[in-house]
């Protein structure tokens, strides 16, 4: 497995090394041990599931708030998301900075997101499935998000989405919900 960093303070893309043969490949999605030389968070305590039936959907972008943060391992298992972060920390050298990979049942990359940063994603296919593993529980009263579409952050979506539930679509501007 590479760690491969990003533009974002903390934020990692995980790209498996495949040992092939005759059978296909094998490869090692993450290690507790290989995290944790990085100071990385190798402590999950829930994993879900996200179905997505069309393409065009989007969810995010979310996070939650002290004193449940979280960080998340977010990977695709069936079909294709353009997955996105935004730094939330104000004291991170990457402040208000995005950003957005492909992760997809092929490449089978794997993207850590560290506390203190909103995540989501649009499906690029239909029936496209995203796993998440997660440090926190989830906590409905620390639940937050901000817009898809703030020009604070001027995220380069590949794709308008087709559908985004109500409380998605309305959340407040970054700079209105500081």
């Amino acid at each position: 497995m590479v760690l491969a960093e990003t533009c974002v303070e903390g934020v990692f893309v995980l790209e498996p090394e495949k040992a092939r043969d005759e059978r296909g490949y094998f490869a090692r999605m993450w290690s507790a041990d290989e995290f944790e030389h990085a100071g990385l968070c190798s402590a999950w305590v829930q994993s879900s599931v996200s179905f997505n039936t069309r393409r065009g959907t989007l969810r995010g972008m979310h996070y939650q708030v002290e004193p449940h943060r979280e960080v998340k391992l977010v990977s695709c298992t069936a079909g294709a998301v353009f997955d996105v972060v935004i730094d939330l920390r104000a004291d991170s050298p990457s402040y208000r900075r995005w950003f957005g990979v492909e992760l997809t049942a092929d490449n089978r990359c794997t993207l850590y997101v560290p506390e203190g940063l909103a995540h989501g994603f649009i499906t690029l296919v239909d029936d496209s499935v995203v796993e998440y593993h997660m440090s926190e529980y989830y906590h409905p009263d620390a639940a937050r998000g901000v817009r898809w579409s703030d020009p604070a952050f001027a995220i380069q979506w590949p794709a308008e989405p087709a559908i985004i539930n109500e409380r998605d679509a309305s959340y407040a501007d970054f700079m209105d919900a500081s």
